[in-house]
């Protein structure tokens, strides 16, 4: 077995004059979860259809669980679930008998598993999808999807419409997936979600990929935070390799980049802080960092936009 589940490298699509895709990579190694971060256009959906088979790329190379998902994409369906942001469902039937024609397609479902996704996410089965608001036909989408055994989960914004209860428990439902060491690939604009999930993330803007790793190793993106108590706070705000800084009370708060933190540091030690906190960057402040230019042209300031649930 591959060690990625799904492998895209320089993938090209057009849709008349528009380049939706302009050389993007993408991994999403097995028995992980991968954040899939971009603003609306971006090319987070396309990618992902073509990573389905539902259209076919115009260049590149795309390996889905170890296939070609435009030549054997009913084989691959088979091994893994989707679930989008906007579920469309058949009207005139219940929301159990769309989970079993769901289930049916990666095999059939386990009736306990089954029945034990429906109560963990408060689901009443026996009504018309017709009846259903948003938040609920997501819920028979994610029943139907965390209830199989499959391989590989593609998840487009799956937590529209719930409500916070409902976003803890997919949450946990997540963790135990990849306990299980099965794949999921999760693309959402809840920047703490995807921060609390995903063990890497593929960042992409306008078509490309312009970062991709561990939450950890793209800290170096954006600068970290130190708050540090001083009896002169002034002397701290003086040193070389602080930004944005400024005396609070008996505090000195300012930023540092990631290589010169040590010097920073140890330039603090010789003048007795009582207290010192560092906060490294959060994902999205590494995620706008590659914004920046966008929010500044738009006069915006970079403050949080769908941190928490929806």
């Amino acid at each position: 077995m591959s060690d990625n589940a799904i492998e895209v490298r320089g993938l090209v699509k057009s849709f008349g004059a528009v380049h939706a895709l302009q050389g993007l990579d993408l991994l999403v190694p097995t028995g992980g979860v991968t954040g899939f971060l971009g603003p609306n256009g971006s090319g987070k959906t396309t990618t992902i259809r073509i990573v389905l088979g539902l259209i076919r790329a115009d260049a590149g190379r795309v390996s889905l669980l170890g296939g070609d998902p435009w030549t054997q994409a009913v084989a691959l369906h088979k091994r893994l679930a989707y679930v989008p942001g906007d579920v469309a469902l058949w009207p005139n039937l219940t929301g159990g008998a769309i989970i079993d024609v769901l289930g049916a397609l990666a095999g059939g479902l386990e009736p306990a598993r089954k029945a034990a996704m429906i109560e963990r996410f408060q689901l009443d089965p026996t009504r018309k999808a017709g009846t259903y608001s948003k938040g609920n036909r997501q819920k028979v989408a994610l029943v139907a999807a965390l209830a199989s055994r499959v391989e590989l989960l593609v998840l487009d914004e799956p937590t529209s419409g719930l409500d916070p209860i409902m976003e803890a428990e997919f949450q946990a439902v997540i963790r135990e997936v990849k306990a299980e060491g099965r794949s999921v690939l999760l693309s959402s604009h809840i920047f703490a979600e995807v921060e609390t999930l995903a063990d890497q993330v593929a960042i992409i803007r306008e078509g490309r990929t312009v970062e991709q790793g561990t939450l950890a190793s793209l800290r170096h993106l954006a600068r970290t935070q130190v708050r540090v108590g001083l009896d002169d706070p002034a002397r701290a705000i003086a040193l070389p390799g602080t930004h944005a800084a400024r005396v609070e009370g008996r505090e000195a708060v300012f930023d540092v980049d990631a290589a010169d933190l040590p010097a920073v540091l140890a330039g603090l030690a010789p003048l007795g802080p009582s207290s010192l906190v560092a906060n490294p960057p959060s994902l999205e402040e590494i995620f706008l960092s590659h914004y920046a230019d966008e929010l500044g042209d738009a006069g915006v300031a970079a403050a949080p936009i769908e941190s928490g649930t929806k």
